[in-house]
């Protein structure tokens, strides 16, 4: 058999766009149920795709005043989604900076085997100050530091499933799901990554990111062809690409300002106060990526949005749209997928995590029209091949560190 895409779908709360939950016919509370989780994924289910997503960050966050959030755990989401689902996989999102190895090994474990080998962890380092105070601390560790102990972490809860005798799912472990465009972030990605999202805006770019993981997971001594890279895809979709048009520019007019500018001074690591709508960012706020604090990735997306076209403030808040820097694909569901072909065949992406504008309207209109556009083009499956993540994902099982015993280096 060809190649073929893989495609998650990232249920982030009430969409990805910042102003989703104020979208028409839109309950901007569903995210505060479970039923909004269990019917998005069992319409992903009917769609074939590879797996589910939960975000999700150790803390009380403060945006809650502008926008819904993440509100549920998404171990304690999965397991209910697991029990109302059988094919599609289960990828959560859990801080290595701030849970036990030992703790964390037995409950992605035994959720991995009660969904019969459907699981995946997203590791994540957890930047932010926010939840630093959340567990008592002054301030987020250091970024290196973050990434040492994610990395030794990763293994200690990857050996310890490996030394399972018992309780054991059909896929042997769960898949190591990792996001991370830093220097550090790469190396931890092509160390104990196997499926890779990533932040990039540009098809060449991305293709790069590609290579150069696949590069590192071989100096590792891992089989290159066993990691799938999946970069984040915000889709806004029409029946015409003026349609598609009209509601990108709706759900701009519907951005909380207050949420957008926090949003963007957190991911830049400085205040917007005092900027004027109508200018660019000054070029001397900008630091070097690699010395940046909090997430290096968005910071490296947004920096590089700002030098290619030099955006007044106004324009890059609306380009933006509160969604973080994912790449957004505006348009008919044919000019999606031609888009999500390209990236592919140019061997830019192995898929995409798939990134409604507004849920469940946004991703209704994915699984209606793209999906089976993308099957026609025979670049989908149109059923599922096997029952568990890996299998979908077309993984094999790799070894396990040699040992479990790791010294953990503290985020404290």
């Amino acid at each position: 058999m060809s190649r073929q895409l893989h495609l998650n779908v990232n249920i982030l709360n009430a969409g990805v766009f910042g102003g989703s939950w104020r979208f028409p016919g839109t309950d901007g509370l569903a995210s505060y149920g479970i039923e909004h989780y269990t019917s998005i994924a069992k319409r992903a289910e009917k769609a074939k795709l590879d797996a589910v997503f939960l975000a999700d960050g150790p803390l009380l966050d403060p945006s809650i005043r502008n926008r819904t959030g993440n509100n549920l755990e998404p171990t304690t989401v999965l397991a209910t989604v697991a029990a109302q689902t059988e094919r599609i996989g289960l990828i959560g999102t859990l801080s290595s900076s701030y849970n036990d190895p030992d703790e964390i090994a037995r409950r992605l474990g035994d959720l991995d085997y009660i969904s019969d080998g459907r699981f995946g962890w997203n590791v994540v380092t957890t930047a932010g100050p926010v939840a630093a105070r959340n567990f008592g601390r002054d301030d987020e560790p250091d970024h290196a530091l973050r990434y040492r102990r994610a990395a030794t972490l990763v293994e200690r809860v990857v050996a310890s499933w490996a030394a399972r005798t018992e309780h054991m799912s059909p896929q042997g472990r769960p898949v190591v799901v990792q996001a991370g465009g830093s220097s550090d972030g790469k190396k931890l990605a092509s160390r104990v990554g196997e499926v890779i999202f990533s932040a990039e805006q540009d098809i060449d770019k991305a293709r790069a990111f590609r290579s150069e993981l696949r590069d590192g997971a071989e100096q590792f001594g891992r089989n290159p062809d066993e990691i799938v890279v999946l970069p984040g895809l915000s889709t806004v979709l029409g029946s015409t690409e003026a349609e598609a048009r009209e509601r990108r520019a709706l759900l701009d007019s519907l951005l909380p300002d207050a949420y957008a500018r926090a949003r963007l001074a957190a991911q830049l690591g400085f205040s917007l106060d005092g900027l004027a709508d109508d200018e660019p960012i000054p070029a001397e706020l900008l630091r070097d990526p690699d010395v940046a604090g909090g997430s290096q990735t968005f910071y490296r997306v947004v920096r590089d949005i700002i030098e290619r076209e030099n955006p007044t403030l106004r324009q890059l808040l609306t380009k933006l749209s509160g969604g973080g820097g994912h790449r957004i694909v505006v348009g008919t569901p044919e000019q999606v997928a031609d888009d999500i072909e390209r990236w592919f065949r140019h061997g830019a992406a192995d898929g995409f995590n798939v990134m409604p504008d507004v849920l469940p309207s946004g991703f209704d209109d994915f699984a209606d029209h793209v999906v089976p556009e993308l099957q026609r083009r025979g670049l989908f499956r149109t059923d599922y091949e096997d029952t568990t993540l890996r299998g979908h994902l077309g993984l094999g099982l790799p070894d396990a560190p040699a040992s479990a015993d790791f010294r953990l280096v503290s985020a404290g």
